[in-house]
């Protein structure tokens, strides 16, 4: 454990980072803690919206602010899996072939526009989000730590794209959406806009905290961070939700693990090191919601998704006291 790290110093960091995330991106609060929740439990995040809602520019400011190595892959058609993970070159004045290390090599990855580039190439970030390793050539690599991998996807531009498929889709810990800004916020925004000088102010942002204050945070969510038995259940009573009708596959074990995750990584953001079922019920319809797949019939319709399922199914499982 590293010396210092307890519930007072992550309250200290926890508010200073959202605080500063929150001086430059006008959004809703919530949104902010639950991806730094993600990041604290070791996941991944998918970010679905329409364009120009500022997933790109959130993802830029939140590596800024954590103190981590960024690195951008726009994700189109003709990508190929080297262009990520990255490729050997022969170098003949040396007589050898020398590794040249794609842009996955970083703390923070930003995958743009993820539905846009063949299965082949999406699964390329399979194995770096779930092994946090990738294989150039035969040759295996560790990538550095943390390692966070924010995907973005747009829902209304279905020309072009490849749908993710469910495995991938189980890879990341949350699925969610921004939505458009509130008048006031997107007010805020135009003012800001106007003193900044620049769409992009990224560069103005203070870093708050570091790769190494991040994962000894971890380190203690793992450790000290209590469970008690009624809040696993409570967790397990979602099991319920593969059994429903309208479902042709629940959530896997992989994403009640998640949901507990980022529980206890909730629970310390908000200056705990016990985890309440307020902590599980405020991210579950975003952990849980992309890993159900609905009968055709029901997809068809589009009347109802994953997330309204567990929506349901939250407000009938019974909460523990």
């Amino acid at each position: 454990m590293s010396q210092g790290v307890d519930i007072g110093f992550i309250g200290g960091k926890v508010k200073a980072i959202v605080g500063e995330i929150l001086s430059y991106y006008s959004g809703k609060e919530e949104v902010i803690k639950e991806i730094l929740a993600a990041v604290l439990a070791g996941g991944h995040v998918l970010l679905e919206d329409v364009p120009g809602v500022g997933k790109t520019f959130l993802a830029k400011l939140i590596a800024k602010v954590l103190g981590l190595q960024f690195s951008r892959i726009q994700f189109t058609p003709d990508l190929l899996p080297s262009d990520i993970v990255g490729t050997k070159v022969w170098r003949p004045a040396e007589g050898r072939f020398e590794v040249v290390r794609g842009p996955i090599f970083a703390n923070f990855i930003l995958a743009d526009e993820i539905n846009r580039a063949p299965p082949k190439t999406q699964a390329a970030l399979l194995e770096a989000m779930e092994e946090l390793q990738v294989t150039i050539e035969g040759e295996t690599f560790r990538l550095p730590q943390p390692f966070i991998v924010i995907a973005t996807q747009n829902p209304i531009e279905y020309e072009g794209t490849y749908p993710l498929p469910e495995a991938q889709m189980d890879r990341f810990m949350l699925k969610l959406s921004l939505g458009y800004p509130s008048e006031d916020e997107e007010g805020e925004l135009l003012n800001r806009r106007i003193k900044w000088m620049t769409d992009d102010p990224t560069g103005y942002a203070s870093t708050v905290t570091s790769a190494d204050e991040l994962l000894a945070i971890r380190q203690f969510i793992e450790a000290r961070v209590r469970v008690d038995q009624d809040i696993i259940k409570y967790i397990l009573a979602f099991r319920a939700i593969r059994g429903d009708e309208r479902v042709a596959a629940g959530p896997s074990p992989r994403g009640l693990l998640s949901l507990l995750r980022m529980a206890r990584a909730m629970a310390v953001i908000d200056g705990r090191d016990y985890v309440i079922p307020d902590d599980v019920k405020s991210v579950a319809p975003d952990v849980l919601g992309h890993r159900i797949v609905l009968k055709p019939e029901y997809a068809i319709e589009g009347e109802i998704t994953g997330r309204d399922v567990v929506l349901e199914y939250l407000s009938k499982i019974p909460v523990p006291k």
